[in-house]
């Protein structure tokens, strides 16, 4: 089976999960827990639950916190192409999560120097590999932006196929929708969900995107391969796909009851991406997210194996 590439952050996730009012300046009662995170590591971690070969390309402190979050994905099937870099703290996030929604206090840390010498050296140790996926983390941040779109370039001249994750609508919108277009262009996939939908298209709160609204402009140069197009994420309303060769589909949620929507859509891109690599079309590759998507908010925490603790 071949190997995939995944780019972007590695975290430790302060994960507070809790129901009812976030009481503001008072307190709220919560379950806390410490697991790994970030965005593409966790996309990393559920695609080696599939059996796809997989690497996690990114950088973290050379401290304990950044040994062991390696130590959990090596653990979990996922290789690891991770510079230590001396003199930096490894990147943390704190999650306040409900079983309807998710907050996110992130301090990047040493995800933060990511830099194109890390691809050129993932894509050497990695020969056998053909598709890259990058997070959309590693574009919004000015700092690892030149890398980010190296990237994107460098898995194309090396045949690679490839996908970006929108990620976040927060970043995404101080970034510019013009400008993300910019940067994924010539990009094989594109996911996003609802409400990074919205920005890239430039439409109001609780419009409902059609897919075929993210494809790119018509005239652009082809993707290599003829399999292009957008995925668009709905959560408890399934998943959508558009090709730029006109195809379209569309399919419902797993019903399972929600306990933490963090990584949902982190595990629907390793469920995808799997199916779709393995030459599903866009129905089977839909369901194939929509199933482990079902299985990360069934748990506490972003990561497949036991909950976190």
């Amino acid at each position: 089976m071949s190997r995939v590439l995944v780019v972007g952050d590695l975290v430790t996730d302060v994960l507070a999960g809790y129901t009812g009012a976030l009481l503001a300046g008072s307190d709220t009662p919560a379950r806390i827990r410490l697991t790994g995170g970030g965005s593409a590591a966790n996309t990393a971690a559920w695609l080696a639950t599939t059996g796809r070969p997989v690497t996690f390309v990114g950088v973290t402190g050379a401290d304990p916190a950044g040994a062991e979050l390696v130590a959990a994905l090596r653990a979990g099937g996922v290789d690891c192409a991770v510079r230590r870099a001396g003199g930096a703290a490894t990147g943390t996030v704190v999650v306040l999560s409900t079983p309807a929604e998710r907050t996110m206090l992130f301090d990047r840390g040493a995800n933060a120097l990511l830099a194109p010498a890390d691809i050129d050296a993932a894509l050497a140790g990695a020969p056998g590999a053909v598709h890259l996926h990058l997070s959309g983390y590693a574009l919004f941040d000015p700092g690892t932006r030149p890398a980010a779109r190296y990237a994107l370039r460098a898995a194309a001249a090396a045949g690679l196929s490839t996908s970006v994750d929108a990620a976040s609508a927060g970043p995404l919108a101080r970034a510019g929708a013009a400008a993300f277009r910019d940067w994924v262009a010539g990009t094989g996939v594109l996911l996003a969900n609802e409400d990074e939908a919205r920005v890239l298209t430039g439409t109001g709160p609780g419009t409902l995107v059609p897919p075929y609204r993210l494809l790119p402009p018509a005239g652009q140069p082809p993707v290599p391969g003829d399999r292009a197009g957008v995925v668009l994420k709905r959560g408890a309303a399934g998943a959508a796909w558009a090709g730029r060769d006109g195809t379209a589909a569309e399919v419902p949620a797993e019903p399972v009851p929600v306990v933490d929507p963090t990584g949902a859509g982190d595990a629907f891109a390793a469920g995808f991406l799997h199916a779709w690599l393995a030459g599903a079309g866009p129905v089977d590759a839909l369901r194939a997210g929509t199933r482990l998507g079902a299985a990360a908010v069934a748990r506490a925490g972003a990561r497949p194996g036991p909950v976190a603790q």
